[in-house]
């Protein structure tokens, strides 16, 4: 998501953005991002938020081919006010919040290579536009965007951006959501991986809890493997809703005088949708070192 570099890196301007370059992509990567399309999208049905299914069908995200950003923000433009903007990679929190805040979304232009096809640690375009973009088409998705990306440059001046990168972290990366055919996932981690879009559904390892904002703004995570949490929401209008109606200085406040939660603990309030047996992390954790 973010960098701690001050400076934008050669040929970016000064919110770090730079020109997509879609002239420039190879047949074979045009290639790579139609067969990962081909895959996640007959994968997700059934799986994904309809809002995220709807959002892909609305931009018209099935063509072939990387898409053009400047076509994309037409059309996201006409639907709910935002754009896709390229970027070199990560960017600095101010400005990634900055981006938010103006309904910029700040895109990777790379796409990984064949050897990446199932994993990479930095996000690429495919992540970054597949994963995040189609949900920007819905309205309520969408102001929820800008709220955390206003209410991210309250926390830089409060010294609480680590609290609320959980909260991106548990909702926009790897949220889940409750309705009524059951459990859908919605996080651009997760619908961005086809191997996380069967793990977090269907796995017996991880735990699934319900969404308390306080809670998970102390939960800590990880990145170099599945989840051993997901939280779920019950909509996207109650996370908003959440998000809109809380005064996060007394809660940064609160917070600071508490302990982290350790990652995959299960606390005596937690509404528990699943109790997870943490079998995966406790596979890796013995694995012998490569």
């Amino acid at each position: 998501m973010t960098t701690t570099a001050s400076t934008p890196p050669a040929g970016a301007a000064a919110d770090w953005t730079i020109p997509q370059g879609w002239e420039r992509y190879t047949p074979a990567e045009h290639a790579m991002w139609d067969q990962l399309f081909a895959r996640q999208a007959k994968l997700l049905q059934g799986r994904a938020a309809p809002e995220f299914l709807a959002g892909l069908d609305v931009l018209r995200m099935e063509r072939p081919g990387i898409p053009n950003f400047e076509e994309l923000s037409e059309r996201l433009m006409a639907l709910t006010g935002w754009q896709v903007l390229a970027v070199p990679g990560l960017v600095p929190d101010d400005i990634f919040f900055d981006h938010l805040a103006n309904r910029r979304f700040v895109a990777g232009n790379f796409l990984r290579t064949p050897e990446q096809l199932d994993y990479l640690q930095e996000p690429d375009v495919f992540h970054d536009v597949f994963g995040h973009v189609p949900l920007l088409a819905d309205p309520v998705f969408a102001d929820y965007m800008q709220a955390y990306g206003r209410g991210g440059q309250r926390a830089g001046a409060l010294g609480a951006i680590e609290r609320l990168s959980r909260l991106y972290w548990y909702t926009v990366e790897f949220g889940l959501v409750r309705q009524a055919e059951g459990l859908r996932i919605y996080g651009a981690g997760i619908v961005s991986s086809h191997a996380e879009s069967l793990f977090a559904l269907d796995d017996a390892s991880p735990n699934r809890i319900g969404f308390d904002l306080r809670r998970v703004m102390r939960t800590e995570y990880r990145i170099d493997d599945y989840q051993q949490n997901y939280f779920v929401i019950d909509s996207f209008e109650d996370l908003l809703r959440q998000t809109l109606e809380t005064d996060f200085g007394p809660v940064y406040a609160q917070l600071s005088q508490e302990s982290d939660i350790p990652i995959a603990a299960i606390l005596p309030g937690d509404d528990v949708i699943t109790h997870g047996t943490q079998a995966h992390a406790l596979a890796a954790s013995e694995a012998p070192a490569a």
